[in-house]
């Protein structure tokens, strides 16, 4: 295997574990309440369904009718009782309005006091995606050291993988700040 290859294979690994943080920060931020509801808030939910635990968006369908409802269609009615139940249990704080056909999820406006919480903790969850970036750098760089030090590349290969890989570690954390500071902008306005 060529210097080369050995070193692309290292940054293509590096590219895809920083897609997969990037996929779950957004995941993780999205999961987080603003003034617009949206099914990423409760599609994750865990429900007893007939004895087995299913998350939500495997029973039902949701869609948002107006600025503050979230409706839930469960494929089944006979589930609305235990999908009721889960979102009473979870961390939303909202009491679901069911008809017998459907569950309405009716999302107050958010205080100032609550953005500004919600800011702090969609900055935290940020924070923690682009540790994971900078130790999927640290996993890549020992690799491509190991290499170096094994005669498998030589200094100046490392050193050119080495700012390769910083590259793309700089431009994977400023995609974590452009979704951060979409998602501040989504919860700070009314």
């Amino acid at each position: 295997m060529t210097d080369e290859s050995l070193i692309g294979l290292n940054i293509e690994d590096a590219k895809e574990k920083m897609d997969k943080v990037i996929a779950h920060t957004q995941s993780e931020l999205a999961s987080v309440r603003t003034s617009r509801p949206s099914s990423n808030l409760v599609e994750r939910l865990e429900v007893d369904y007939y004895g087995s635990t299913v998350p939500l968006r495997q029973i039902a369908g949701f869609h948002v009718p107006d600025a503050r409802v979230l409706v839930i269609t469960p494929f089944d009615k006979g589930s609305i009782g235990a999908i009721e139940k889960a979102i009473q249990s979870s961390d939303l704080g909202i009491t679901p309005n069911s008809d017998g056909q459907v569950i309405r999820l009716n999302f107050p406006p958010l205080t100032e006091e609550r953005r500004k919480e919600l800011v702090k903790i969609v900055k935290h969850q940020a924070e923690e995606g682009k540790v994971a970036i900078r130790n999927v750098r640290r996993l890549i760089r020992h690799d491509l050291e190991t290499s170096e030090k094994a005669g498998e590349i030589s200094a100046d290969d490392l050193e050119r993988g080495e700012k390769e890989l910083e590259k793309i570690t700089h431009s994977f954390t400023l995609e974590i700040e452009k979704i951060l500071s979409a998602k501040e902008q989504e919860l700070l306005e009314k």
